[in-house]
């Protein structure tokens, strides 16, 4: 008997269209799943009951087809607003709170057809990426339940890879959609920023650094649900025109040219193993036959760090300030988060348009370099998944780090300017644990790195290499 649990939301999705299975029966399934495996792994949380979710897939089955996640189940990542799910950014602040209306992301998936069933784990505001916070706890490891499974978006990835549900959403700020992608073994999309709309409140003009992106066990899949994700806002100022990203997605990789830039030229260190197996991933391309060449630094990594810490700060500050002023609401934020909006709050105007300057100038260097390459590649990490019962990594290959965020550097040259980015499965280290690389390219080449990946993912399928412990 086939296991609904493992296949693509694109094939459960075209068998719902085609009535050769129901909504119903892919509920089923997915609930039994979460059942057997959520107990030892506490990815999803604040699950709907179950007699209500099996009426709605009921009801999705008598009713016209909505969309391409008609019928399937999803969990939202726990910093959306979810009409009627208890909605609480991993804070102790919003633990009871149950939104009256969805925010822009929910919205689009139950549009789409899609049937949400609760949230996935995310550590406290997003902020870190090892998902644990004070309400549910932490996210574990499917591939090593003593392990991370990364943040922030550790939750949404866990639950893909121990299949507990067929794709799920994500956001990314500073590597949220990829460190778990590379933690769990399966793909996150950080899209161009302003592809994938958020919410229209506040400064929507600065602060360009986090998006919501998708994630997935298959590239068809990422790409399929970006077309639900992606649509222009009118009201935001930096949207970009949605594509059909599925469309004509399998594409020859042959000649396409990607820069290899490892370490940075030695700026950021890496665990052992992780650079040699992102290289033979990178081999795999070769194999197809692009291009793939070792590529000197575009920039130096002290200035990216710079810029990135200081509008960091200074984003945090805009949307925590109100609750760091409350001394009530600040007793509740953990220490991190203090740090930052302290930061921000320090920070002169000078400071911040200095920081602006020097990511301007590391864009404008990287244009000069996309004139040359297709796409750039990066380790998405620089540890393997690390014991569930720390904070952070405080030393990466015998290396200290100077704050609790420093050992996800390697995102930040992604993240700094807004570029798409897709987190790729690179295989397990000599531990059993799995790694990832991210693909990028300029802005707007969103659908290009997709055709990438999907010509890796078709020659390698590492998703397909479940959890022994499931």
């Amino acid at each position: 008997m086939t296991d609904l649990t493992a296949l693509s939301a694109t094939t459960l999705s075209a068998r719902i269209a085609a009535r050769e299975l129901s909504a119903l029966e892919v509920m089923e399934a997915f609930l039994a799943r979460i059942r057997a495996v959520n107990g030892k792994v506490n990815a999803i949380v604040s699950m709907r009951p179950e007699a209500d979710l099996l009426a709605e897939a009921r009801a999705a089955d008598q009713a016209p087809r909505r969309g391409w996640l008609h019928g399937l189940p999803m969990a939202v990542k726990d910093l959306a607003a979810v009409q009627g799910i208890r909605s609480t950014s991993g804070s102790p602040i919003f633990a009871d709170v149950v939104p009256k209306q969805d925010d822009v992301l929910a919205a689009s998936l139950r549009a789409a057809g899609a049937i949400l069933i609760g949230k996935t784990n995310t550590p406290e505001f997003g902020l870190g990426s090892h998902t644990f916070n004070p309400i549910f706890g932490a996210t574990k490891n499917p591939y090593d339940l003593t392990r991370s499974a990364g943040g922030s978006s550790g939750g949404a990835a866990a639950a893909l890879a121990a299949h507990m549900l067929p794709v799920a959403d994500g956001s990314d700020m500073m590597g949220s959609l990829r460190n778990p992608a590379a933690f769990c073994n399966v793909y996150g999309f950080r899209p161009s920023y302003g592809l994938v709309p958020s919410e229209p409140l506040g400064d929507t003009f600065l602060h360009q650094l986090s998006t919501n992106g998708p994630m997935a066990r298959s590239v068809e899949d990422i790409a399929r649900l970006l077309e639900v994700m992606a649509h222009p806002d009118p009201r935001l100022p930096h949207a970009r025109p949605a594509e059909p990203f599925a469309q004509d997605l399998d594409r020859d990789p042959k000649g396409a040219r990607i820069g290899w830039l490892g370490d940075w030229g030695g700026a950021y260190p890496m665990e052992p193993g992780i650079l040699a197996l992102c290289e033979a991933a990178l081999a795999g391309f070769t194999e197809l036959g692009a291009i793939v060449e070792p590529v000197a630094p575009p920039f130096p990594a002290e200035k990216i760090w710079e810029a990135w810490t200081t509008l960091r700060s200074f984003a945090i500050a805009g949307s925590v300030g109100p609750l760091y002023a409350d001394p009530r609401t600040r007793a509740l934020l953990k220490p991190e988060m203090l740090w930052e909006v302290e930061r921000g709050l320090a920070l002169s105007a000078m400071e911040v348009h200095r920081a602006s300057v020097i990511r301007s100038q590391y864009f404008a260097r990287l244009a000069e370099l996309f004139t040359r390459y297709d796409a750039l590649a990066l380790p998405s990490a620089q540890v393997w998944p690390f014991p569930i019962d720390w904070r952070f990594p405080e030393t990466v290959a015998g290396r200290p780090m100077d704050s609790y965020h420093r050992w996800m550097e390697v995102v930040v040259p992604v993240s700094l300017v807004g570029l798409p980015a897709l987190a790729l499965p690179a295989g397990f280290g000599a531990a059993g644990l799995p790694m990832g690389l991210q693909l990028f390219g300029p802005r707007g080449a969103d659908r290009a790195i997709l055709r990438l990946g999907q010509a890796y993912h078709r020659a390698t399928d590492w998703p397909a290499r479940q959890p022994p412990s499931f």
